[in-house]
């Protein structure tokens, strides 16, 4: 075992490589800053005057990294941002600085107050007996408010919040919201119906209110309020249709083959080959939230052509039909202009929430 000076050569010498050997054996997510700018920019344009559009930021950013998404989106003029937990807060305030207000969707939980003070996090909350944890613990700090108008997921009910409202609109109370149900159906009634209870609920006080995501920033100004906080439509998703891509996974092939027809390929023999083709076995798997429904049905891409997914999602590696190509590859794009996570998530029956939020921590994250 190396110690002192000639182990600690051996140590930055290897750190050293690790930063120059271009992440190879590595899949690389780019993420494109000013595409997630373009599209926050877009989303504050449909919004109506007077309108401040925020930005949604939990799950790290939808998986992208919250700490670079959020600097991005603050340059781009974003003042206000909502994680789900008061951890994700914690985080976000390192990245942001001490100024831009954070709000916490999930409230004041068991053990929260000592991450609210002192990350100046404000907590929607989302219940009476969130109100009675957050007066006992921080009784001047600010709040906001979740109403729940017809979702039955968060927020308090009708009877509650006429019980709170006088003694919680008198306090430091920064926002009263709530959250549609279906607004990734414009025609859907529940939308008029929630839009009513919330009008119903908070018509006349002197709080700023919030009721839209992406989606009720598309329904149209009546459901804008003072705040909007678009999530999925900052991130290139649905249903925003004029999103610019934001991500591209680039992943290394780790070897190419050929494979005769009649010859089987990957766990169980899934796939038997139909005819002689190249295969080439590529450096991620449902470890990295590739999902194992998508075997035997996801394409990627080598440019403009499509190589198709054969046998089985495994654990680290994938193997591709590049048959089509006229040299090997040296990567295959799972995520590219061609195809986003919308389109990956309708393959498998999910939504591209999922697919985005999925993607794993091995993928070396590229900003530009």
């Amino acid at each position: 075992m190396r110690t002192g000076a000639e182990g600690a050569f051996s140590i930055l010498t290897l750190a050293r490589a690790w930063r120059n050997r271009g992440a190879m054996g590595q899949a690389q997510l780019h993420i494109d800053l000013s595409a997630l700018q373009a599209n926050w920019t877009g989303l504050d344009a449909v919004s109506g005057a007077g309108v401040e559009t925020a930005a949604t930021v939990k799950a790290n950013g939808y998986g992208l990294g919250a700490g670079a998404v959020a600097t991005a989106l603050a340059n781009a003029g974003a003042r206000r941002f909502f994680v789900a937990i008061a951890e994700e807060g914690v985080a976000l305030r390192t990245a942001l600085g001490p100024d831009l207000p954070i709000h916490v969707y999930g409230g004041h939980m068991q053990g929260d107050a000592a991450f609210i003070s002192g990350a100046n996090l404000i907590p929607m909350l989302n219940a009476p007996e969130q109100v009675q944890r957050h007066r006992a613990a921080l009784p001047d700090h600010p709040y906001g408010v979740q109403l729940d108008t017809g979702m039955n997921r968060l927020g308090m009910e009708a009877p509650d919040w006429a019980a709170l409202a006088p003694d919680l609109l008198a306090g430091p109370c920064q926002l009263v919201m709530s959250h549609l149900a279906c607004a990734d159906e414009p025609d859907h009634p529940m939308n008029a119906q929630q839009l009513a209870e919330f009008r119903r609920m908070t018509d006349g006080i002197a709080v700023a209110r919030s009721l839209s995501a992406t989606g009720g920033v598309l329904l149209g100004q009546e459901y804008h309020f003072d705040i909007t906080r678009p999530g999925i439509g900052l991130y290139g998703g649905q249903p925003y249709a004029g999103a610019r891509p934001v991500v591209r996974l680039s992943i290394p092939v780790i070897q190419t083959r050929d494979v005769r027809q009649g010859e089987t390929v990957g766990y169980g023999n899934s796939f038997t080959a139909p005819r002689d083709m190249r295969l080439a076995t590529i450096a991620a798997g449902y470890a990295d939230g590739i999902h194992r429904a998508l075997s035997g049905k996801a394409t990627l891409w080598h440019g403009a052509t499509a190589c198709p997914l054969v046998g089985r999602v495994s654990m680290d590696l994938l193997t591709i039909d590049v048959s089509a190509l006229q040299e090997a590859p040296q990567t295959l794009d799972l995520l590219c202009a061609h195809q986003g996570v919308d389109d990956i998530a309708d393959q498998i029956g999910t939504i591209g929430y999922e697919i985005l939020t999925s993607l794993g921590q091995r993928y070396s994250r590229i900003y530009i």
